[in-house]
């Protein structure tokens, strides 16, 4: 079975058609996977709505999977048949350019993303390099690791990259399956520092009070102490303003979104410099993620542990999934329930 794009949201509430395919194979250094589950991302969204370059239509999308291991390659040593494993949205990179040598595998000129440039975790079967699969801590179930792979390990990226220490306070724009694992990471790792949440409903503010934000409110409020950094996870232009207005100098604006919205690009002409530059201000993008921080990540993961919220639905709702989460009524992170 097959699901691909086939108009844009919210125009048609049915984006996605289920299609009949060929069951993959794997090559020498491959693993056939019989997948559990498949985690529900907001770059799924960039996807069916166009904003992710070049297109591949169609295509199976979906990149927090999980399940186990039904057939191996004839070369495969680090997985067995029957085990269980996670793909996420780094299905390979080259291995041999500067960037591959250097570990940042995930700036590599030929990255290739799961449900984007190959068939991804809405279907039975998904084919990955052993390379690339990774072994899950038994702690957790399916339902709880498909978000670590992606909302988890991209949130842990960002967090590494905000730069903050203990006591620092951390602002996060944007309240859903990453910023809730980042918020809970923050409370083991840093528990002296405050956290504060920008979002755009009551019912995310107060998601993340119970979780233990020390402040929310909307991305155009001031907070009441300046933050050493902010995490944006949103797909809008308008919170950036809002996020350099409130850091400290020196602060560091993180931007967690592979893509920003066309529509209110022009909200930047209002970037003020002395207010939201001035000081030694920094903006930092964050790009795909690497083996080693999904594989980090899930250890730190572990050892906390760190259970992210979920919400399940059949593969046969993805489409109502998808709507749930471009509506921002999702509380936590939504999986589909695939096999």
């Amino acid at each position: 079975m097959q699901i691909h794009r086939v108009t844009k949201l919210p125009e048609d509430r049915s984006p996605l058609l289920q299609a009949g395919i060929p069951s993959p194979h794997p090559g020498d250094r491959e693993v056939l996977i019989s997948v559990s589950v498949c985690g529900v991302c907001h770059t799924d969204l960039d996807e069916i709505e166009g904003r992710l370059a070049p297109p591949r239509f169609p295509v199976v999308p979906g990149h927090q999977v999980v399940g186990r291991v039904e057939e191996k390659g004839s070369s495969v040593s680090s997985v067995g048949v029957g085990q269980r494993v996670g793909v996420a949205w780094i299905y390979s990179a080259c291995g041999q350019c500067r960037f591959c040598r250097d570990g940042d595998e995930n700036l590599c000129p030929e990255f290739r993303a799961t449900g984007r440039d190959v068939n991804g975790g809405y279907a039975p079967l998904i084919v990955a390099h052993e390379d690339f699969v990774h072994p899950l801590p038994g702690i957790f179930s399916d339902v709880e690791a498909a978000p670590l792979l992606c909302a988890g390990a991209i949130g842990y990226r960002s967090l590494r990259l905000a730069g903050i220490r203990d006591g620092d306070t951390l602002g996060l724009t944007g309240f859903g399956a990453s910023a809730h694992l980042v918020l809970k990471m923050v409370n083991h790792m840093y528990p002296r520092s405050r956290v504060c949440v920008f979002a755009r409903g009551e019912s995310e503010r107060a998601f993340a009070r119970e979780l233990g934000a020390a402040w929310t409110g909307d991305t155009r409020e001031r907070t009441p102490w300046k933050l050493r950094a902010i995490i944006d996870t949103t797909p809008a232009w308008g919170p950036v303003l809002g996020a350099l207005g409130n850091l400290e100098p020196g602060g560091r604006l993180v931007i967690n979104a592979i893509r920003k919205e066309e529509a209110d690009k022009n909200l930047l002409l209002g970037l003020d410099y002395p207010s939201h530059l001035w000081m030694e201000k920094e903006i930092k993008s964050v790009a795909n993620v690497t083996r080693r921080d999904i594989r980090e990540f899930l250890s730190l993961a572990a050892s906390i542990p760190l259970r992210p919220e979920t919400i399940e639905f059949p593969l046969a709702r993805a489409n109502e999934a998808l709507l749930g989460l471009k509506a921002g009524s999702v509380r936590g992170a939504t999986v589909l329930r695939v096999s």
